[in-house]
C-alpha cells in the first residue's frame, strides 16, 4: 500500500510537471497594431520615405507578407474583423457608426478561457469593455495625442505625456509589474498613430518639419483611367486637406489670409462651402499644460510664416506640393515615434528572455494613401488602402528574414493565434491559419484569392461602396448603392492601378471568370444582394 501511494504521488508530479511544461510551451503573443500606418512607411517594404529600423527587425528575424490586406479597408470594422476572425456583415460592424454585435465571440475571450493571461493598452477604437481582457487601458474613441485620457477596467484616468509613449509605459509596466510569470499572456499593444490629424511629439514636430520627402509618381492623378467613384471621392490632398485641422495653420492666419484667399475653404459632401473651423487645431491644445504648448510653437509659428509668406504667390501645382510636404511631415513624424516605442518594447523581451517563445506581429488596421493619386485617407479597394503592412516573428519556427507573396488577410489573425496556442477555433470562424506559410508548408495554403467589401457611404470623404475579389494577378471591382460600375485591374502590367480595362476585349475572359470566383467567394463568407439592400436602407 505504502508503494502504491508513493507510486501515485510521484506520478501526479509527473504529470504536474508535464502539464507546467506542455503551459509553457504554449508561445506568448505580442499583437501591435498602429492606426492607418501605410505599408509604404516603413522601410521594410520602401526605404524612400523613412527608416523604421525596430519595426524592420520584425521582419528581418521572422516573415514579411507583401500581398497582406483588409476585408473593409476602415478603422472600427477592421478590427472587429480582428477580433472575430469574420466579415463585417457577419459580425455587425460594417462602418465605423454601425453597432458591433457583442454576442460575438472574439479570440481574446477564447485565450483568457484558455488560461492565457491578457492585457490590452492603447486604441481599440469601439466599445468600452472589451471582452476577454484581464486588465486594460484603452483611448475612448479616436483619443487624444496629448495627455491623453483612457478608460480602464476600475477606473478612467488622464496620462500626461505623449500618447505613443504612455501606451509603451503602460504595455512595459504590465510586463514589469502585472504578468503571471506562470502563465502565456496575450498581449495587444495598440496604436493611435499615425491617425489623423498626425500630431508628432515636440521634438519630432521641430525634426521633421525641416525634411523634404519625395513625391510620389500618381500625385497628380486625374483619374482619366478610372470610374466615378476615384472621381467623386473627397480625400484629394490640395482639395480637401484642411489648414488648419492638418497643416497646423494657426486659426489667426489663417483668418487673415481667407480675406484675400478664396480659396480656402473647405468642400462639404453635398457640394456647399464652409470655412473650417478651428476646432481640430484647438483640439490637442486643450489637453496641453503650458510648458508643452511653447515647444509646439516655436515650429507653429514657422508652419505660419511660412504659410502667409508664399500662399499666395502658389500656382495650384505648388499648393499642392506644399500641403504634400506638410503632410508627410507630420504623418511620418508620427511613425518616427511609433518606431522608437516598439524598439523600447522589443528590447524589453530581449532583455528578459521573452522573446525566446513569443509570438511578435506587427500590423496596422488597414493602409493608407501617402499622396498616392493625390489622395490621404483609405476604404478604396485599390492597393494603398486595401493592402496593410504585416510582419511576424515565431522564434524557431518562422525562418528568420523569410518573405511571403500569399493573399493573406486580417481576416486570418484570430485562426492563426488559436491554432499556435494550441486552443481550438469555433466553426464560424471565417479565416485561414497562416502557420502552414510560417513552417514553409505553401503546398497546404489553397487561397488563390480573398473578398473585399466596403459599406461606408454617404458619409465622409465619399467613398461608393463596392465589393471585390483580388488574387496576385488582378482586381475586380463592383461600385453600388448610386452606380452600377465595374473595374478591372491588372496588377501586374499595371503596378499603379491607373487604367481600368474592364470593357477591353482582350481581358473579356478574365472578367467573366473572375466574376464566377467573386460570386462563389459571396456564398463561401455568407454575402448576398439581400444583406447589401438590407445594410443600405435600414
Amino acid at each position: 500500500m505504502k508503494y502504491y501511494i508513493l507510486f501515485l504521488f510521484f506520478s501526479l508530479v509527473a504529470l504536474s510537471c508535464v502539464e507546467k511544461n506542455e503551459t509553457k510551451a504554449r508561445p506568448n503573443i505580442l499583437f501591435i497594431m498602429s492606426d492607418d500606418h501605410a505599408y509604404q512607411a516603413i522601410s521594410a517594404y520602401d526605404d524612400k520615405l523613412i527608416r523604421t529600423p525596430n519595426i524592420d527587425r520584425i521582419a528581418d528575424e521572422g516573415m514579411l507578407f507583401t500581398n497582406a490586406c483588409v476585408t473593409n479597408s476602415i478603422c472600427a470594422p477592421s478590427r472587429a474583423v480582428i477580433l472575430t476572425g469574420k466579415h463585417s456583415h457577419l459580425n455587425g460592424k460594417i462602418d465605423n457608426k454601425a453597432k458591433f454585435d457583442d454576442t460575438q465571440i472574439t479570440f481574446p475571450q477564447l485565450f483568457q478561457k484558455a488560461g492565457y493571461q491578457t492585457a490590452m493598452f492603447g486604441k481599440l477604437h469601439f466599445g468600452n469593455n472589451p471582452k476577454g481582457v484581464d486588465d486594460f487601458l484603452i483611448l475612448p474613441g479616436q483619443g487624444s495625442y496629448i495627455n491623453p485620457k483612457f478608460i480602464g477596467k476600475d477606473k478612467d484616468t488622464i496620462i500626461t505625456g505623449y500618447v505613443t509613449d504612455v501606451i509603451t509605459d503602460l504595455t512595459i509596466d504590465w510586463f514589469k509589474n502585472k504578468r503571471d510569470e506562470n502563465k502565456p499572456f496575450l498581449m495587444m499593444y495598440l496604436h493611435k498613430a499615425p491617425h489623423r490629424a498626425w500630431w508628432p511629439s515636440p521634438e519630432k514636430f521641430a525634426e521633421f518639419y525641416e525634411k523634404e520627402f519625395p513625391e510620389p509618381k500618381t500625385l497628380y492623378d486625374d483619374y482619366s483611367g478610372r470610374g466615378t467613384s476615384a472621381k467623386t471621392a473627397e480625400m484629394n490632398i490640395l482639395t480637401h486637406m484642411q489648414y488648419m485641422h492638418d497643416s497646423k495653420v494657426r486659426p489667426s492666419t489663417f483668418e487673415e489670409m481667407g480675406k484675400v484667399e478664396p480659396e480656402i475653404v473647405y468642400v462639404k459632401g453635398d457640394g456647399t462651402l464652409m470655412r473650417p473651423n478651428a476646432q481640430g487645431f484647438y483640439r490637442p491644445f486643450g489637453r496641453a499644460n503650458e510648458e508643452q504648448k511653447k515647444k509646439y510653437d516655436v515650429t507653429l509659428d514657422k508652419i505660419s510664416e511660412d504659410f502667409k509668406t508664399n500662399w499666395p504667390k502658389m500656382s495650384h501645382k505648388e499648393k499642392m506640393k506644399w500641403k504634400y510636404q506638410r503632410y508627410m511631415q507630420d504623418y511620418l513624424a508620427t511613425i518616427s515615434s511609433v518606431d522608437d516605442n516598439v524598439g523600447r518594447v522589443l528590447n524589453y523581451l530581449d532583455e528578459t528572455g521573452l522573446d525566446e517563445n513569443t509570438i511578435v506581429v506587427y500590423t496596422s488596421d488597414q493602409g493608407f494613401y501617402l499622396g498616392e493619386h493625390g489622395w490621404f485617407d483609405k476604404r478604396f479597394i485599390y492597393d494603398e488602402s486595401f493592402k496593410t503592412p504585416l510582419m511576424i516573428k515565431w522564434p524557431n519556427v518562422i525562418k528568420p528574414g523569410t518573405t511571403s507573396e500569399e493573399m493573406v488577410q486580417n481576416l486570418d489573425f484570430a485562426q492563426t493565434f488559436l491554432e499556435a496556442a494550441m486552443i481550438k477555433a469555433p466553426n464560424d470562424m471565417q479565416g485561414e491559419s497562416l502557420i502552414p506559410l510560417f513552417k514553409g508548408d505553401s503546398e497546404k495554403w489553397n487561397r488563390d484569392a480573398v473578398y473585399y467589401h466596403y459599406y461606408e457611404y454617404p458619409s465622409v470623404h465619399m467613398v461608393k461602396r463596392h465589393y471585390g475579389i483580388v488574387n496576385k494577378e488582378f482586381k475586380l471591382v463592383h461600385f453600388y448603392y448610386d452606380v452600377d460600375e465595374w473595374e478591372l485591374y491588372d496588377r501586374l502590367n499595371d503596378p499603379y492601378e491607373m487604367n481600368n480595362v474592364y470593357d477591353d476585349p482582350r481581358y473579356s475572359e478574365v472578367s467573366n471568370k473572375l466574376k464566377k470566383e467573386l460570386n462563389d467567394l459571396r456564398i463561401k463568407y455568407k454575402d448576398s444582394e439581400e444583406l447589401d439592400k438590407s445594410f443600405i436602407y435600414k
